[in-house]
């Protein structure tokens, strides 16, 4: 497969055709642009079947960059439409192959953290309140997306009193005062 073969299969398969194929396959900013729109297309479909399909031809990629900032899209739309864990773990785990063969190992690694810390807050939202030692587990992006996003009084609890940032531990103890949590 060429690069210029790839973004075509991807847009046509997304069913976008308002873009310039060779303008896309010259500019890895309009190219990185293309594969949010096909990110944005295939985690509205109902279907998952082509996930993975999708995730081996973006990160065959020669911009690194590029295709993680894809796939790491890819990955919170998805996690933001799941109905729990068991469902997010069962789709992350079929593109665990792709993700695997990505040369660029910092990347491929932040695509796994990024999958561990939804699965994280997917078992929080769950009603699982982490220990300490598991929310040390995840990210300073999660520790502050459940600081920011958290319903629970004891989950913010938690976050006020280990997270790892200052700013972090401020807002969730500042939010541990609302009213609306339960």
């Amino acid at each position: 497969m060429t690069l210029r073969s790839d973004v075509a299969e991807l847009l046509a398969g997304a069913g976008i055709a308002d873009v310039d194929v060779d303008e896309v396959v010259a500019d890895d900013h309009a190219r990185t642009s293309a594969y949010l729109r096909v990110v944005s297309v295939t985690a509205s479909s109902r279907s998952r079947d082509r996930d993975r399909a999708i995730v081996a031809t973006i990160l065959r990629d020669p911009d690194v960059m590029g295709a993680k900032t894809a796939v790491v899209a890819l990955v919170d739309e998805i996690a933001g439409k799941v109905s729990g864990p068991a469902e997010f773990r069962r789709w992350s785990a079929e593109l665990l192959p792709e993700i695997d063969r990505f040369d660029a190992e910092v990347y491929r690694e932040f695509i796994r953290r990024r999958i561990h810390d939804w699965l994280f807050y997917l078992t929080v939202e769950d009603g699982h309140v982490p220990t300490p030692a598991e929310l040390a587990e995840v990210t300073d992006w999660m520790q502050r997306f459940l600081a920011d996003r958290s319903t629970s009084s004891a989950v913010l609890a938690l976050v006020a009193d280990s997270a790892r940032t200052r700013k972090t531990r401020n807002i969730a103890k500042n939010r541990a005062g609302s009213r609306w949590l339960n």
